[in-house]
Order: C-alpha cells, then sequence, then structure tokens
C-alpha cells in the first residue's frame, strides 16, 4: 500500500525521528491547518514499529495501526528509550522558544500570550499522546511497574512536566504579579476579561502532577504559585481598604461596604478560581473586614437598635455571625436593652393607683412582641438572640415597678386579665381573636416564675365563673385550659378540668331532680326555680361556709326535697352546702316605679335578709340577725349592698351594723333598669379574698418543698445541704422558684419530724430516716 511505503525503515532511529519530527512541528506549530486521518495513522504507525521491532510476528491493520495486547515476552523486547528522551529533548526546545517570545510581554499581554500558548500546547500535547499511544502502553509502562527510572511519565504527563521545568518555572512570577493587578483592577471597579483568569487558574490547576499516576493530580501548584500570593495580596488590599474607609464613614455604611466586598469574593471564587479557594479566601476576607473591625462594629449596636435600624441590624448579624464569638457581645447588649425596655413600660403603668390586668399584659406583649419580631427578622431567629430575649422577658416579667414586692404579682395580674377576657361582656372579642389573644396569654404565661399563683387564681376565677354562669364561651374556657395542659402538663391542670366535667354533670342531675319533681309532687302552686350544682370537694376551691344561716321558708321545702333526691341517688355522700356562692333572682311587687316590678339579683344571704320583708317593712339588726342566723360581719356585708342601692333605707344608726340600726324598706325605689344586680363584692371582701389566697398559696408551697425533700431524700439517702437545696430548686421551678430561707425552714420542720435527720451530728449532711 502506498502509505506503508511513506514510512521509515523501522531500524533507522534517525530516520523516524526525523520523520516524526516533522509530524510534531506540525502539530505543536500548526495543528489549525489540521491533521488528517491519513497522516495521524501513518505518525502512530511509526512509533509503533519503532517500538515493537525485534517482536515476534503480529497482524498489523491499516497503515500500521496495531493497537492489539502483547504478551510477556514479546513486551521484553520493546525498545522505547531513544524515543522518549529525543521527545523530551524536543519539547525542552519548543518551550524555550515559546518562553523566549513570552519575554516580550508584561502584565495583560502576558497574560493573552500565556494563556493563548498554554491552550494550543496542551491541545496538541493530547494529539501527540494518542500518537505515541504504544509508547505508553509498553516501553513507558514497563519502565514505570520495573522501576527502572523514575523520571519516566506517559507522553501526556511528559509534555505537562516539560511545560512546568522550562516555561512554567521561569514566568510564574511575572504570570502571578499580572494575574494580581488584574483582580485588583477589578476590585477597584474596572471591568476586566475574567476568561483570562479563569483559564490562568486553569492551568495552574493542571500542573498539579501526581507523577506516580498519570490519572490523579493535585494542587499543589495552584496552592503555591496561586492561592497562597493571592490570599496574601487579598489581606492587603483589603485591610488598607477598609482601615481607611471605617475611619471616614458610619458603621452602618462600612458594614454596607464589607458585605459587598464579601459578596464580590464569594462571585469571584465561582467565576474564575478553584472551588477549594472558597474556604480560605473568604475566611481571610471574614478576618480582615469583621473580625478585625469588631469593636467598632459593635459599639454601633446600641444606636441601630435604639433606632430601630433592621435592615442594618440584619446586616450587623449576618457580619459577626462570620466569626467565632462575633455574637455574644451583641446578645448580652440585647438582652440589656430589652430589659430596660420591658422595665420602662411597666414603670409608666405602675404610676396609676391601681394597675389594669389588660393594660398591664398587654405593655408587657408589646415588648415582647416587637423584639421578638426583631430577632425573626434581624436576627434570623438565632438561638442565641431567642435565649437572651427569653432571659430579659423573664427578669422584666417577674421582676419589674409594679412587681417590686412580690414575684406573684405578674400571674395574679395574668389569671385576672384572663378572667376578664373568658367572663361574659359586651367587649368580649370573636372567637378567632380570642385564640389569638389567649396564644399571647400563653406567651406570657411561659415567662412568669410562680406558676403556682396563676393556677390559684385562675382555679378560683374559674370556679366563680362557672358557678355564677359568667363564662363567655364553654369551648374558650376548655381551650384555655388545653394551652395551660400543653405548657404543664396534666397535672397542672386536672382540677380545672375536673370544675367543667362537674358541670355537665350537675346539668344531667338537674334535668333528672325536675323529672322526679313533676312525678313524685304537685308543683303547680310553686313559685321557686330551683337549679343546683354538686361540685366535688378536693376539685374546687371552696371552703365551707364561715357562718350558719337559716334557708328562708319559701325555698326549704325544695332545699329539703333535693337532699332527699340526693341521698337517694348516692348513698353515703354527704352534702355540705356553700351558701355564700349561691344566687337568687326575687320578684318585686310593692313598687310602683315599674308595672312589670322589678327583679332582683341577690346573693343567697341577701335573699335571706329580702323575704323577711314579707312579713314586715322594718326590722332592726338584731331583728335580722335572729331571723337569718347570719354572722354580723357577713349581715352587715349584706345590707351594706342593699342600703347603698336604696333597696332598704337606713335609720336608728349612722353606719350598717350598729346597734339598734334599723332597715326599712323603701317604697320608693326606683332605677332605669328592670333588672338589678345586688350580687358583687365590696372592695374589702376581694382585698381579704385575694389576701387568703395568697396565704394558701404559701401554705401549699411549704407542702410541696416538704414532699419534694422527703422525696429525694428517700431516693438518695444521704446528701449535703447545699446539693439538697439545689436538687428542691430544680424539682420545683416549673411550678414556682423556691426561696433557700424557705426551703432551710422546711428542713427544720422535718427534722423535727423526724422524717431526715443529720448524719453524725453534722450541720451540713442528712440523711433519710427509713
Amino acid at each position: 500500500m502506498s502509505s506503508i511505503a511513506q514510512l521509515p525503515p523501522a531500524n533507522d532511529f534517525s530516520a523516524t525521528w526525523t520523520f516524526l519530527e516533522n509530524g510534531l512541528d506540525q502539530i505543536m506549530n500548526r495543528l489549525e491547518e489540521g491533521l488528517d486521518r491519513t497522516r495521524y495513522s501513518i505518525l502512530y504507525s511509526a512509533v509503533h514499529n519503532f517500538c515493537a521491532r525485534g517482536s515476534p510476528p503480529q497482524t498489523a491493520g491499516a497503515a500500521g495501526s496495531y493497537s492489539g495486547p502483547l504478551n510477556h515476552r514479546a513486551a521484553t523486547h520493546l525498545i522505547g528509550a531513544e524515543l522518549y528522551n529525543s521527545l523530551s529533548k524536543w519539547l525542552e526546545d519548543h518551550l524555550t522558544k515559546i518562553r523566549t517570545e513570552s519575554e516580550k510581554f508584561m502584565d495583560e499581554a502576558l497574560l493573552q500570550y500565556y494563556t493563548k500558548q498554554w491552550i494550543r500546547y496542551t491541545t496538541a500535547a493530547r494529539v501527540v499522546n494518542n500518537i505515541f499511544m504504544y509508547l505508553n502502553r509498553y516501553w513507558v509502562k514497563r519502565e514505570i511497574d520495573e522501576d527502572r527510572k523514575n523520571d519516566v511519565y506517559d507522553v501526556f504527563t511528559l509534555t505537562l512536566v516539560c511545560w512546568k521545568r522550562h516555561m512554567f518555572q521561569f514566568v510564574h512570577h511575572n504570570v502571578i504579579a499580572a494575574v494580581l493587578k488584574l483582580i485588583e483592577r477589578e476590585r477597584n471597579g474596572e471591568t476586566i476579561e475574567t476568561g483570562l483568569v479563569k483559564n490562568i487558574v486553569e492551568s495552574f490547576v493542571s500542573l498539579g502532577l501526581d507523577t506516580t499516576d498519570s490519572t490523579k493530580s493535585n494542587l499543589d501548584v495552584y496552592r503555591e504559585f496561586f492561592e497562597t500570593p493571592f490570599i496574601s495580596a487579598t489581606e492587603v488590599y483589603y485591610t488598607t481598604e477598609s482601615e481607611k474607609f471605617i475611619t471616614e464613614n458610619s458603621i452602618p455604611d462600612y458594614m454596607k461596604k464589607a458585605d459587598v466586598r464579601l459578596g464580590e469574593e464569594e462571585n469571584r471564587v465561582q467565576m474564575y478560581l478553584h472551588e477549594s479557594t472558597h474556604k480560605p479566601l473568604i475566611s481571610k476576607c471574614e478576618t480582615v473586614l469583621v473580625k478585625n473591625h469588631t469593636e467598632a462594629i459593635w459599639e454601633g449596636f446600641q444606636s441601630l437598635i435604639d433606632l430601630d435600624k433592621q435592615d442594618d441590624l440584619h446586616r450587623m448579624y449576618a457580619l459577626l455571625a462570620r466569626i467565632p464569638e462575633g455574637l455574644d457581645p451583641l446578645r448580652v447588649r440585647f438582652e440589656t436593652h430589652v430589659r430596660k425596655a420591658g422595665l420602662g413600660a411597666i414603670e409608666r403603668i405602675a404610676q396609676q393607683e391601681t394597675v389594669d390586668p389588660k393594660t398591664y399584659v398587654d405593655a408587657l406583649l408589646e415588648v415582647h412582641r416587637k423584639y421578638n419580631d426583631l430577632v425573626q427578622t434581624a436576627f434570623s431567629g438565632e438561638s442565641g438572640f431567642v435565649a437572651a430575649l427569653d432571659k430579659a422577658c423573664g427578669e422584666f416579667v417577674n421582676r419589674n415597678k409594679v412587681c417590686k414586692n412580690s414575684t406573684s404579682k405578674s400571674p395574679e395580674l395574668l389569671a385576672r386579665y384572663c378572667d376578664s377576657l373568658l367572663k361574659k361582656s359586651a367587649k368580649n372579642p370573636e372567637e378567632n381573636e380570642l385564640e389569638d389573644v389567649m396564644n399571647s396569654i400563653m406567651t406570657v404565661f411561659k415567662y412568669v416564675e410562680d406558676k403556682d399563683v396563676f393556677q390559684k387564681f385562675y382555679s378560683r376565677m374559674l370556679a366563680k365563673r362557672l358557678v355564677n354562669g359568667t363564662s363567655a364561651s364553654d369551648d374558650a374556657e376548655g381551650s384555655m385550659i388545653s394551652k395551660l395542659k400543653e405548657a404543664c402538663g396534666f397535672e397542672y391542670t386536672s382540677k380545672l378540668q375536673r370544675m367543667l366535667t362537674d358541670m355537665s354533670l350537675s346539668k344531667e342531675l338537674n334535668d333528672s331532680f325536675k323529672d322526679t319533681m313533676q312525678q313524685s309532687y304537685d308543683t303547680s302552686g310553686t313559685n321557686v326555680d330551683f337549679n343546683i350544682l354538686v361540685l366535688a370537694a378536693n376539685q374546687w376551691p371552696f371552703s365551707a361556709p364561715t357562718t350558719s344561716f337559716n334557708i328562708p321558708e319559701d325555698v326549704i321545702k325544695t332545699y329539703d326535697r333535693f337532699q332527699k333526691f340526693y341521698q337517694n341517688k348516692h348513698s353515703g355522700r354527704k352534702l355540705t352546702w356553700l351558701f355564700q356562692f349561691c344566687k337568687a333572682e326575687l320578684k318585686t311587687s310593692y313598687l310602683k316605679g315599674s308595672k312589670a316590678g322589678y327583679t332582683l339579683q341577690v346573693s343567697a344571704y341577701q335573699m335571706g335578709v329580702l323575704l323577711q320583708y314579707n312579713n314586715g317593712i322594718s326590722y332592726s339588726f338584731e331583728d335580722l340577725q335572729g331571723s337569718t342566723a347570719l354572722s354580723p360581719e357577713v349581715l352587715s356585708s349584706a345590707l351594706g349592698i342593699l342600703v347603698k342601692a336604696k333597696v332598704l333605707l337606713l335609720s336608728n344608726g349612722e353606719k350598717v351594723g350598729d346597734t339598734g340600726s334599723r332597715y326599712d324598706l323603701n317604697f320608693d325605689f326606683k332605677s332605669k333598669k328592670i333588672r338589678i344586680n345586688l350580687n358583687f363584692q365590696m372592695k374589702t371582701e376581694q382585698k381579704v379574698e385575694t389576701d387568703e389566697t395568697h396565704k394558701t398559696i404559701e401554705e401549699d408551697r411549704k407542702y410541696l418543698m416538704q414532699a419534694a425533700i422527703v422525696r429525694i431524700m428517700k431516693t438518695r439517702k444521704v446528701m449535703k445541704h447545699v446539693a439538697l437545696i439545689e436538687e428542691v430548686i430544680t424539682q420545683l421551678q416549673s411550678r414556682f422558684k423556691p426561696r433557700v430561707p424557705d426551703i432551710k425552714k422546711c428542713i427544720d420542720i422535718l427534722l423535727e419530724k423526724e422524717f431526715i435527720e443529720r448524719v453524725d451530728g453534722q450541720k451540713d449532711m442528712y440523711s433519710y430516716v427509713a
């Protein structure tokens, strides 16, 4: 074939190399002119024939392009050293010419030249590698496997090694300097050819050769010759710029500048740097732009939060979050600021003579809502700021001007606010709005330390709402209890839930009683409508009456019938009548002011007083006390409201309850209302009830602390004094925060009762008495 005739003799190295040298010149210098398949095959065959001479006969393909396997015996006859060494020398000479040419260029022109030659060289190198593939497969492989020569590589790797030795080592200083200048120009706002930098970077990465394995590479060259000087230059550039900028501009402006610069460096990595540079580059920028200026940035925090500059605060947060412990001072200052804001809001309210529960809770919520929004937006809901907010709120909720005497004031006012929301009123919010308000209440409740105080007041107020029928909604009552249960557990709300259950059971009991009355008695002539609530004694916050009471004759018959009905239904149960919580409606027939007559809504004790006037129109205090059997204090309270409302008129006495004072029925009583509510507490009674509630709370706490001490000692057997106190606080802090002096008193009580004892007379060591 004609193509075979063009091949040099296989045993003539000089002719073979001259032939290959012409091909190398075309590939390396004029590849753009094209290399046809025939020319490529002949060049491949020339390498094959020279290396394979002396081997056993083999079947050649077209143009001698054999690529089949050789057995071990055949491989030992392969020759390639002369060819390999000549190729290395040719590449050295070729690169020397390129290097000499490069000395004409500087800066960007040098980068243009270097990039152009690199692309041309590596493209040609891949073609050369394919032509010398036979040399790679056998001679090079054998040399490497038998470790005859360490400085032998596959041909493509050889081309890169030669570039590194004969080109890169001589020009890299100027190339790096040019690249850094170009990047600095871009940082100064100029538009540069980023593709140029990208090509230079990729060339440095490609020169990271693993000489033991051509399929692997490393970043040693890139890091040593590009990344390290680049990072150093970056540090110098931004150190100079940041120090100048921060002295001439405000902190918000500096943060904007730093934020923009960090964003630019992020983009720079994506555009033309190796991804591995991201971490060291951004870390260095964060150090120079943020860490080195933390003091100045921290100092700007207070003015930003005072002015509610949320965008600037978020930028500050985002910058400082980049460095270790950068946010710590902000969290401390934020906590202090929120605490001051909360205390200030309550201080304005505390100036009022009587603190309105709604105003108080709304003020707490307003501060929390404002700074919670700030945490979520400016600080991205970061856990450290959430904790700082919680700590600050815990402080101003429990220790403020209103709570100056006791931390129990906040839970009491919160319970009273709940009572006003859940009680029937013309101002009751809509159902959806009520749910939102209750969720807000739970926000404040979360920060309340004395949750047992809230429980006691809420329990009493819930009981009154249920007994008096003043709950706005059964669903709302149930929803609130569910929220409390979710926050504090089943035990916290078990009694509250039982109250609702008792109300349902009492409705069924009333229906059953009315059916029994209709079946067993003639009720056609009675004018008494009777409803009863039967409540479990241990679940409701009520105690037995403090006064005796004679049930009026108008009611006694129905009262006796219910007693009998209930005993038949539940034998063995004892009913304790809570007359202080009973109420009645009395229809008047003696007044001319209203044709339909007035309906007086009264307490059971007021009813007992007024029904006496069916038999007379004037009674002395002693007469009324004898007929009702009420104690003087209770009778005075009942009469006080009736006299104040002018249903009765006081005569023969300066004030209600005086000895010899008389109370006359007022026949000239008038009112714009048809239904007149006389069943309400006096302020003195409310104060007494509040004081009693606090007294009950203190008693309950003593028992809880004693129970906790016994429980702990029973488990631990022996404990030191300090450890025991800490354990008691830990166990009870979800309900209230025990005071150390109170715990010590409880320990003394248990020592006296011999539940625990001191170990060998030691004052600070206790043991459990089994």
